[in-house]
């Protein structure tokens, strides 16, 4: 492992070399041990990547790779990848996340930069944007969550389906996937595997890998920290359907809507543009996901559901659009792409017309300080980018066709 100004081709814990313009090393920062990847370039815009639950930042690394003119980093969190494994403190919401973001760009020296980040880390960055509005130039929201975390929670804006917040925290994932976790299980024997979750879950299962590009992102998932303090994290026994209410520890129990709240992002100060890009099949965060508790107890895979009034499906677009049309009316700009045939993983899945949206919006708000990015040729031969206008407004009876995919990760109780 690296620390200082060495920088590693090959990171730690793994048996993959790096892509040709990224690199990686260890940050010490004044809060943890911080692992970063980042691109060879170290004078260009600054853009900050920042991943999801049970992944780490190399799942940024195509897209570090196709922006030699950026300089680009992406650190793995606490307790994932090769970071320092320190528990979160979940009654803070995200805000351990968000500190440890700021703890990087100090010790990094950076004073403003572009900032992404995919599933939960767009629930982390924009704690980190509410946190630091002056910091951020650009806020890209990469398949967020909705702003009340995951599980719990109805309507816009959110209200809890239970006064205990059951149905959402760590104690919902089934013990077949922490097992699965444990025993470093690289395998697609069963669903409950990371390779099973990647291919079915993190990607829309018509979506494939390259064999060693499957196996590296695998191994990655693989090295995230497992127990009651990191993932899945505690639980609490509930009387309410299903029986289960958040803990204290942990990136899962952050995402309970006891603990997160990030609502005052439509309150800000500055406002940077904000571009939110999610995939129209998405299976993770949907107002009909497939790992929402509620919306597989109305499928019949988690008995006993009490039904709509009581524990309907958690409308997480609804409730991230909902914030986000607050931001707008408070004199902020967002806009929102869908691209077709795409499931929870935009810039890996649909490359090129990520890549084009992505560039496009850098390029309309150019970092003060830096050369502009000149705009790349594209191809003729390319095709335009095959993306769905955004909805005004979703009407609240609306919901996507089910699907199945590895609909057991969650614990069931008869």
């Amino acid at each position: 492992m690296s620390t200082g100004n060495i920088w590693d081709s090959v990171p730690p814990r793994s048996n993959y070399p790096l892509l040709p313009g990224v690199r990686s090393r260890t940050v010490a920062t004044s809060r943890l041990r911080q692992h970063i990847y980042a691109s060879r370039t170290e004078d260009g815009e600054r853009l900050l990547l920042v991943h999801g639950n049970a992944s780490s930042a190399r799942f940024f690394e195509e897209l570090i790779a196709s922006l030699p003119g950026y300089t680009c980093v992406a650190p793995d969190l606490r307790g994932y990848g090769a970071s320092e494994a320190k528990p979160a403190d979940a009654q803070r919401g995200l805000r351990d996340f968000s500190d440890d973001l700021e703890a990087l760009v100090e010790a990094l020296g950076w004073e403003q930069f572009h900032l992404l980040g995919w599933s939960l880390g767009g629930n982390i960055v924009m704690q980190y944007t509410i946190d630091h509005p002056e910091r951020v130039k650009t806020l890209t929201l990469h398949a967020a969550g909705s702003p009340w975390g995951y599980g719990g929670s109805h309507g816009a804006p959110a209200l809890p389906n239970y006064d205990d917040f059951a149905g959402s925290g760590g104690g919902l994932i089934a013990p077949p996937v922490v097992e699965a976790y444990k025993e470093h299980n690289f395998t697609a024997d069963s669903p409950f595997t990371p390779r099973s979750a990647l291919r079915s879950l993190i990607v829309k299962p018509t979506f494939s890998f390259t064999p060693e590009r499957e196996d590296a992102l695998v191994e990655q998932m693989l090295l995230m920290v497992i127990g009651e303090q990191f993932y899945p994290g505690d639980g609490q026994s509930s009387p309410n359907w299903p029986f289960s209410g958040p803990g204290v520890w942990g990136a899962n129990n952050a995402l309970s809507p006891k603990y997160c709240d990030l609502c005052g992002l439509a309150n800000i100060a500055p406002q940077p543009p904000i571009l939110w890009v999610r995939g129209a099949d998405d299976l993770m965060v949907s107002d009909s996901a497939a790992v929402d508790p509620a919306a597989l107890g109305k499928l019949g895979v988690i008995p006993g559901w009490p039904g709509e009034e009581v524990c309907p499906p958690q409308p997480m677009l609804q409730q991230l659009r909902f914030v986000l049309d607050h931001y707008r009316a408070q004199g902020g700009g967002y806009e929102e792409r869908v691209l077709d045939d795409c499931g929870h993983s935009p810039l890996l899945e649909k490359p090129d017309e990520f890549r084009a949206l992505f560039l496009g919006f850098l390029q309309a708000h150019p970092l003060a300080g830096f050369a502009p990015t000149a705009p790349e040729a594209t191809s003729a031969a390319e095709p335009p980018p095959t993306t769905s206008p955004a909805p005004a407004a979703a009407p609240p009876e609306q919901a996507p066709a089910q699907r199945r995919g590895p609909l057991d990760w969650f614990r069931r109780r008869p």
